[in-house]
């Protein structure tokens, strides 16, 4: 899964460009479908369908973003507080306190073009490596509010690479999981403490018996928070005199592992034999 999709000219104007679209012509003013609004460029969930409003602005109002999605930075001028999405930073409208249209006095004004729209509850991602993806795609997959884990290769420079790839370690790609949950339910701070949780974060070289680069511990991050939630728990562990070798990584191109390492644990009914679950926090 890549990070951003390609825009029209018409999206990059405002997107990227901060542009606004017409009044009243956006594809989802109206709309009254229950469901989740998310980012057009990175495809992060943002809004519920819970807290959209009719303002009568002209574009789709909210009172209240998802845990996280969205961050506000002052306009230039001074006059207005921009809202872009808090994963790629895509431009999303306007932000207005005091109008007192509902209870939460907050109307998010957000472009359609910088949304889509699908039916059902909030869908997420957070990425992890913790060695062998098969323990730890199988452990997280077991997590309420977690809809699935995928094991798959990520942060070296080969594109689409195979698992023969990998093991010849020179890819730089790590064996990972991406995991898809909904952040109503289960936030990214307990997925990220139940990964510390869930494998060995101080060995350096790989985990347990699997060594290799390929094996190595890091956390993806996709935004600040997600940054700043993985540092104050590599804090937390190392105040408890852990030493901890996790690295922390920008997130980049996902490429999911053959059909083979999906549901290893579950297709084979064995238990992994290098992740367990440990009490750190």
């Amino acid at each position: 899964m890549q990070l951003r999709t390609t825009l029209t000219p018409q999206e990059e104007e405002v997107i990227i460009h901060k542009g606004t679209e017409w009044a009243f012509r956006g594809a989802y003013t109206d709309l009254e479908e229950e469901g989740t609004y998310y980012c057009k460029w990175c495809g992060s969930p943002l809004y519920s369908s819970d807290s959209k409003f009719h303002s009568g602005c002209g574009w789709p109002s909210f009172d209240e973003e998802l845990p996280f999605a969205v961050t506000r930075h002052p306009d230039p001028d001074g006059s207005r507080t921009e809202i872009v999405c808090a994963i790629c930073e895509g431009h999303l409208g306007h932000v207005f306190l005091g109008e007192r249209f509902t209870e939460k006095d907050t109307r998010h004004c957000v472009n359609s073009i910088s949304l889509v729209f699908r039916s059902g509850p909030p869908v997420a991602q957070a990425i992890f490596a913790g060695g062998c993806f098969w323990g730890v795609e199988h452990l997280f997959a077991q997590k309420d509010g977690v809809y699935s884990a995928v094991s798959g290769y990520t942060g070296g420079t080969t594109e689409n690479p195979s698992y023969q790839d990998v093991l010849t370690h020179s890819t730089g790609h790590l064996e990972a999981v991406r995991v898809l949950y909904n952040p109503l339910v289960i936030s990214y701070e307990e997925l990220a403490k139940y990964f510390f949780e869930i494998h060995d974060p101080t060995q350096a070289n790989g985990q347990g018996p699997d060594i290799g680069n390929q094996y190595l511990s890091a956390v993806f991050y996709r935004s600040r928070h997600e940054f700043e939630v993985a540092v104050r728990l590599i804090v937390l562990l190392e105040a408890k005199g852990l030493g901890i070798a996790t690295t922390l990584r920008p997130a980049s191109t996902f490429y999911v592992a053959e059909e083979y390492h999906q549901d290893y644990y579950e297709r084979k009914g064995t238990l992994p034999y290098c992740h367990a679950y440990t009490k750190r926090f």
